[in-house]
C-alpha cells in the first residue's frame, strides 16, 4: 500500500481481508488469549508506536484504543504476524478486564462447545 504509515516491507507482508488483519490479543505472562480485535494499516501503526494497543472497530467505523472509556488497558509487549501475513499476535500486560462484558477474557462468556477431544496418534 503506498499511502500505508507501516514501513514497505512490512506492508507488503500483510495479507488484508477488506483492508484488516485479525489480530489475536493475548496475556504476555500466562499464554491466555483474551480478545480478537481487527487492525488497518493504521491501527497497527498507533500499536507499534504508541505502547498501547488500537483497533479499527468495523461496526462503529473509527480506531478505538482499548482502555480509554474503560480504563481497561493493553500495554503492548510483543507484536508478531503469522508465517501467512494475515493474522497478527499481540501480546499485552491487560489492566482490568479485556472484555467489554467485564469477563477477563472475551473466551470466558461463550462457554466450551462440546467439541471431540482428539487423541495423539489416533
Amino acid at each position: 500500500m503506498s499511502d500505508s504509515p507501516l514501513t514497505p516491507d512490512l506492508a507488503a507482508r500483510l495479507k488484508r481481508d477488506d483492508g484488516l488483519v485479525a489480530a489475536i490479543v493475548q496475556q504476555h505472562d500466562t499464554g491466555e488469549v483474551l480478545m480478537l480485535g481487527w487492525m488497518d494499516d493504521e491501527a497497527l501503526h498507533r500499536t507499534l508506536t504508541s505502547g498501547r494497543v488500537t483497533f479499527w472497530s468495523r461496526s462503529r467505523q473509527e480506531y478505538w484504543r482499548k482502555g480509554d472509556t474503560s480504563g481497561h488497558v493493553q500495554h503492548v509487549r510483543s507484536v508478531a504476524l503469522d508465517c501467512d501475513g494475515d493474522a497478527l499476535l499481540v501480546r499485552v500486560d491487560q489492566v482490568g478486564a479485556a472484555c467489554h462484558t467485564g469477563a477477563q477474557s472475551c473466551f470466558d462468556a461463550g462457554g466450551d462447545l462440546g467439541a471431540v477431544v482428539g487423541e495423539v496418534g489416533a
